[in-house]
């Protein structure tokens, strides 16, 4: 499929975007997705600079990764209770997405899944999730806050690394386990709480 311009419903005879099917098309501004599609493609949208706008449709049961990489007009996504796992690097270096919505279906959350999200201020990570790997929410230079469900048993590496906004982290009594460099370059972080069932905590190696 080639580059179209500006705005784009998908046709309703498909019912999977493929890898890299709109991979660089710099002049797509939004973007309608049928309910006949229940898989989008790796690098799918990968460095759409000007997508501002996505609808996901329900019928949407993967987003496969890097799906959102660098589309740094994005300022917005819903995802549907259809989806359970957001993979590596899907919303990576969407640098004007200000909010995300993860709805209870999701129960982890990729490698550098919202990496350099710089402009994304909070997140709300529901309870279904019992994952979160490494550099999940690194580099969210803006993001002030985060709660951590108590369905998270271990903080993976580097997972808030270089939050430099982040003042508050409430972390559960079901975490026995704060990995290397989880909040690694948190200058604003001044205090935090560490409760009695955590028995490690990593270091860093940068």
């Amino acid at each position: 499929m080639g580059c179209p311009s500006s705005a784009f419903t998908i046709p309703t005879q498909f019912t999977s975007i493929g890898d890299n099917a709109f991979s660089q098309c710099t002049s797509l501004t939004s973007v309608t997705i049928p309910t006949s599609v229940t898989n989008i493609g790796y690098s799918a949208f990968y460095g759409c600079t000007s997508l501002t706008s996505v609808t996901i449709p329900t019928s949407l049961t993967s987003i496969s990764s890097y799906a959102f990489y660098q589309c740094t007009s994005l300022t917005s996504v819903t995802i549907p209770t259809s989806v359970t796992n957001i993979d590596y690097g899907t919303f990576q270096s969407c640098t004007s997405l200000t909010s995300v919505s993860i709805p209870t279906s999701v129960t982890s959350i990729g490698f550098n899944a919202f990496y350099g999200c710089t402009s994304m201020t909070l997140v709300t990570i529901p309870s279904s999730v019992t994952s979160i790997s490494d550099g999940a929410f690194a580099s969210c230079t803006s993001l002030t806050s985060v709660t951590i469900p108590t369905s998270l048993s271990r903080i993976d590496m580097y997972v808030f690394e270089s939050c430099t906004s982040l003042t508050s982290v409430t972390i559960p009594t079901s975490v026995t386990s704060i990995s290397d460099g989880a909040f690694y370059g948190c200058t604003s972080l001044t205090s935090v709480t560490i409760p009695n069932s955590v028995t490690n905590i990593g270091t860093c190696y940068y």
